[in-house]
């Protein structure tokens, strides 16, 4: 959309055009039997017509290309290219033109001329010619506006700009969830999955050439969109990865917590960085968009005072035998804990050893392993309870039950147990 200045005549006339790549030439090919009344008329009309091609004229997709009618849709992420020439209409000579483009958002105006400097004499019937290009990071009204200033033969500065109005859309709809994992031994890894939903809300088709997370300094990421099978893992998506319009992906992947953090993953509060994703695509011809989500953040699970997991423990144990797990006990709170541990049995499980004992200080943010033995009297998925922490400073106690489950299994045939 262009917005003009009140009309003064000028020696110099400025034409703006966008650069954007053609579209394939279509035609709407008609047919019929040999039967019909047209017989070969409309084939013969269709072999004739140069835009269709030799030997599958029925085909609506063309040999030709058909350059843009109209500005067009600008989305974000995309570059946008434009061609300004400033011409000179008159019989005289100009001198000291000076061509000045800049990008106006709604947050900052952008320089975009690739010379700032004047040129000296402009003959009649010369032009000077610019190509701008400026990668699109705003949706919104944008604004270019083209300004010409010059000097005639007589001396008289002359000045003249044109706006240029025109709407940035949004691509994409990118959606995040985060999911911590559900193992039993996640407190100790302290997996995140991230699931990514993005859209297409265009009228066309993308090729999306690459979506990945960058993850921040905290976190190692692994990618979970491909199916191993040999040495090169395939897309689930399928070779030609294409997203329809109003079309929707979930991409999945996989958070650690880098080895030097991981040690402070417990006592992690408050709101974390996860990294943020980086989204590459195609559209008509290859035209190339990009886009870079902000940075995602996620609330860091609260785990009271105390934390307790588990850094070993087997699948499969055997009937009324004991077996040995290994616990980690963080202290997340601010101050110095002295704790001591209880043991109470369920109607299933039986800890082994002495119960109430002096486990000593821990100071906030340390950490301590504790190996026990305990023993299964049924079968079947048993959950693993009763442990209690007592902090003798404040005479709390903290009670953690269903730490975990293991599956216990008699070792002799059916008929012994």
């Amino acid at each position: 959309m262009e917005v003009n200045q009140a009309k003064q005549e000028h020696l110099l006339a400025l034409k703006v055009m966008r650069l954007t790549k053609p579209t394939l030439f279509t035609n709407l090919p008609v047919t019929c039997e040999d039967r019909d009344l047209p017989g070969d008329l409309f084939d013969q009309l269709m072999r004739e017509d140069p835009s269709t091609i030799k030997g599958a004229e029925a085909l609506m997709l063309g040999e030709m290309l058909t350059l843009p009618q109209n500005f067009g849709n600008i989305f974000l992420g995309e570059t946008f290219s434009s061609y300004i020439s400033v011409h000179n209409d008159s019989n005289q000579v100009v001198k000291d033109v000076l061509v000045k483009a800049d990008l106006q958002t709604s947050s900052q105006r952008l320089n975009l001329s690739a010379s700032n400097s004047a040129v000296a004499e402009l003959k009649s019937e010369s032009c000077i010619d610019d190509v701008i290009h400026h990668e699109v990071k705003e949706i919104g009204t944008h604004i270019l506006v083209c300004a010409v200033s010059y000097t005639t033969q007589y001396g008289e500065k002359l000045y003249f700009r044109k706006f240029f109005k025109f709407q940035v859309l949004k691509p994409l709809d990118v959606k995040t969830k985060f999911y911590n994992a559900e193992s039993d031994l996640s407190s100790v890894t302290d997996e995140v999955f991230l699931e990514a939903q993005i859209q297409n809300i265009t009228t066309s088709p993308m090729f999306m050439e690459k979506v990945s997370l960058e993850p921040s300094m905290m976190y190692n990421v692994t990618e979970l969109n491909t199916v191993a099978s040999g040495d090169d893992g395939e897309s689930t998506f399928g070779k030609m990865s294409y997203l329809q319009p109003m079309d929707t992906r979930q991409y999945l992947y996989c958070l650690k917590p880098k080895p030097e953090y991981a040690e402070k993953a417990g006592v992690i509060k408050g709101v974390t960085v996860i990294g943020k994703l980086d989204i590459v695509w195609k559209t008509n011809l290859g035209e190339r968009g990009r886009l870079q989500t902000s940075q995602l953040q996620r609330m860091a699970p609260g785990y009271g005072d105390i934390r307790l997991s588990l850094e070993m423990i087997p699948d499969t144990v055997n009937l009324e035998e004991p077996f040995d797990i290994i616990c980690k006990i963080t202290n997340c709170s601010e101050r110095t804990m002295d704790l001591v541990l209880e043991m109470c049995n369920t109607r299933s499980i039986h800890w082994c050893g002495v119960s109430g004992r002096q486990l000593g200080k821990l100071s906030p943010g340390a950490f301590l392993s504790l190996p026990l033995m305990l023993l299964s009297s049924v079968q079947g998925l048993q959950s693993i309870s009763g442990l209690r922490l007592t902090d003798t400073f404040l005479k709390r106690t903290y009670e953690y039950d269903d730490i975990a489950q293991v599956c216990v299994v008699c070792p002799y045939t059916s008929n012994e147990c």
